[in-house]
């Protein structure tokens, strides 16, 4: 097959975009009021608190995955606050997430006119996304860190450390028997994208002034996994010359990986779904039956874990009674169905993500 050379493209300063979010002014604040909600809505989400709280207290995992419209729509305070205050053990959001996060923690702005920018060639044609994400990503995978941890450490750190060639042929060629395939091959791709971009050795400084508003870099200094789980081609950081796929999908397999670890351990925990229609349940099944899979070896059930689904769709259909029948527009809400063939208790709340995430961290802050 003949591919597209990327050589040929046109990147350009992330600063001359017009960026529509600006996280300064659309920050949600943990101890600002929540908006009002109605009494169904409001019992739903005590009743999703107990559940935490009871988890929390008997030391189960409670798991939140979510779109990346929830950075976008400024909930990193939130969900900062909930990892940190205990309630949330493991975040998980896809490779837009990701890019929507690190940008307000560079620049303090997010989001572009993608109808304008797709009519000029320029969708997501960044200097600066593409090239540090797919920077961290590489070094990440060399230092045999996942996806999340990657851009949570190089903003925490406001650098990335640039390996000299000397060390990094040392390791390729060397016959330490202790040094694993994957470090060696990981080392050549790293290689090869730093000469490629003409990079010195040593400390790349990569400042970000708005690190305080980044969830990843918050997860990693807490020590909370935070994993992405993308879908190669849906990203901008694959337009970019630095995007180099073998790094992308050593991060993203240890992300999936430490995911299925937290599934395996949810008996008696929750799992939240808040806006994510595709990535959420999509690895959950599979994490889910690869954890059945083990736990059957140990005498071990997974099935007392309940899995609250939000999103905007209008709720036609009570799952509580099972599948819709396939003439029931209900049926083809892809996501609840997943999660109903799941085997654990599954509810839908259509809600707005900021209202739910705000009102349930004031539940369980109180």
């Amino acid at each position: 097959m003949k591919c597209f050379d990327r050589e040929k493209m046109e990147y350009y300063p992330l600063r001359s975009r017009d960026s529509k979010v600006n996280i300064s002014t659309t920050a949600l604040k943990p101890e600002t009021s929540a908006p009002p909600i109605g009494k169904s809505e409001s019992e739903k989400i005590d009743s999703i608190a107990g559940e935490i709280r009871e988890s929390r207290k008997n030391k189960k995992p409670v798991i939140l995955a979510f779109g990346a419209h929830a950075i976008k729509n400024g909930l990193s305070l939130i969900l900062s606050a909930l990892i940190e205050e205990g309630w949330v053990t493991h975040l998980a959001t896809n490779g837009a997430g990701v890019i929507h996060d690190w940008e307000f923690a560079y620049q303090g702005l997010s989001s572009e006119d993608v109808r304008s920018n797709v009519k000029q060639g320029k969708f997501g044609t960044w200097e600066e996304t593409g090239l540090y994400i797919n920077l961290a990503l590489a070094a990440g995978a060399y230092n045999g860190l996942g996806y999340g941890e990657s851009l949570g450490a190089m903003i925490s750190t406001g650098e990335l450390v640039i390996p000299s060639q000397k060390d990094l042929m040392s390791l390729i060629q060397g016959d330490n028997p202790a040094t694993e395939l994957w470090q060696r091959a990981a080392a050549a791709d790293f290689l090869e994208l730093i000469l490629s971009e003409k990079l010195s050795p040593g400390p790349l400084k990569i400042n970000h002034p708005f690190a305080d508003y980044s969830i990843q870099a918050r997860a990693f200094t807490a020590g909370i996994p935070f994993t992405s789980h993308p879908m190669f081609g849906h990203d901008i950081i694959y337009t970019h010359r630095a995007n180099r796929g073998a790094a992308l999908g050593r991060c993203a397999q240890k992300d999936f990986l430490a995911f299925t670890d937290s599934v395996s351990r949810l008996e008696g925990g929750v799992y939240l779904s808040v806006g994510s229609a595709v990535m959420s349940p999509m690895i959950f099944e599979k994490a889910l039956s690869m954890a059945r899979n083990a736990a059957q070896k140990e005498g071990r059930i997974i099935k007392n874990c309940p899995i609250h689904v939000v999103d905007l769709q209008k709720q036609t259909w009570d799952w509580s009674q099972g599948e819709p029948p396939a003439d029931n527009p209900a049926y083809y809400l892809r996501f609840m169905k997943t999660f109903n063939r799941m085997g654990c208790p599954a509810d839908y709340s259509s809600m707005d993500n900021r209202t739910f995430l705000h009102h349930l961290y004031k539940r369980l802050s109180l």
